[in-house]
């Protein structure tokens, strides 16, 4: 109760979906490749071994612009989880956004 943990794998150039939570804090470890992860309009980049800590109602996105395969460890924390407390700004799969 309180948190999630998932697993999440970015195929090359690919990316999730710029965003927000209302509910909930996630810590990303990045576990094998490198990530480009935006907060609030920031970039920089992670490294196997490194991490970040995306507030609640931050916005962010984690892209994948290498030719390897990108593995992160998410540690989702609040009080709810649901998935539908993605917030979607932008999205270039065609998912609803904002």
């Amino acid at each position: 109760s309180g948190f999630k943990v998932k697993k999440i794998t970015v195929k090359p150039g690919g990316s999730l979906s710029k965003q927000y939570h209302h509910h909930r804090s996630e810590h990303w470890v990045v576990i094998s490749g490198e990530a480009l992860v935006e907060t609030d309009g920031k970039e920089k980049v992670l490294k196997a071994d490194e991490s970040t800590f995306i507030l609640k109602e931050q916005t962010h996105r984690l892209s994948n612009n290498t030719d390897d395969p990108l593995e992160i460890i998410e540690v989702q924390v609040g009080k709810y989880l649901g998935e539908d407390d993605i917030i979607r700004i932008e999205d270039k799969y065609g998912r609803q956004t904002a």
